[in-house]
């Protein structure tokens, strides 16, 4: 009797793959903090081997106060995945939405960390449902094909 190949998803290497913390001037430090905050998050999928995915989460925040720069962190967080006898049609969702969910509160963490001994207040990035984010992606993604079949 043979036995089935069970799917496997796991992660199996969590790693802080690059990060930059960068305080322009001290003068940021004389004035009262009311902070405009710029967030800019993506992520990717690469493959590594037949089973094995690297995703990375990058987050870019910039700290605005008074109009000057006070802080700017950037910091991709990664992991290295299982991912076998996973069906085709549902790698887009474990590498879009399943992995950067598994992935954003280490990143959310260090990014905290970083603005915290950089002498700033806490700044914890808002939970984003990546889930919500990737089915969006995929019906506006859907709605463009269309509309590029309707012009040709």
């Amino acid at each position: 009797m043979s036995e089935e190949k069970q799917p496997q998803l796991a992660l199996e290497r969590l790693y802080t793959k690059d990060v930059s913390f960068e305080v322009p001037g001290a003068h940021v430090f004389t004035k009262e903090w009311q902070p405009e905050l710029n967030i800019n998050l993506s992520s990717n999928a690469d493959k590594v081997d037949p089973t094995h995915f690297e995703v990375a989460l990058k987050v870019v925040v910039e700290a605005k106060n008074a109009g000057e720069t006070a802080f700017i962190v950037d910091i991709t967080q990664a992991g290295v995945f299982l991912v076998d006898d996973i069906e085709e049609d549902r790698l887009p969702y474990i590498l879009g939405a399943y992995c950067p969910n598994i992935l954003f509160p280490f990143l959310r963490e260090a990014v905290n960390d970083l603005v915290t001994k950089g002498s700033f207040p806490q700044l914890l990035l808002t939970p984003i449902n990546f889930d919500a984010e990737f089915e969006a992606n995929l019906q506006r993604a859907q709605m463009e094909s269309a509309e590029a079949e309707g012009k040709a």
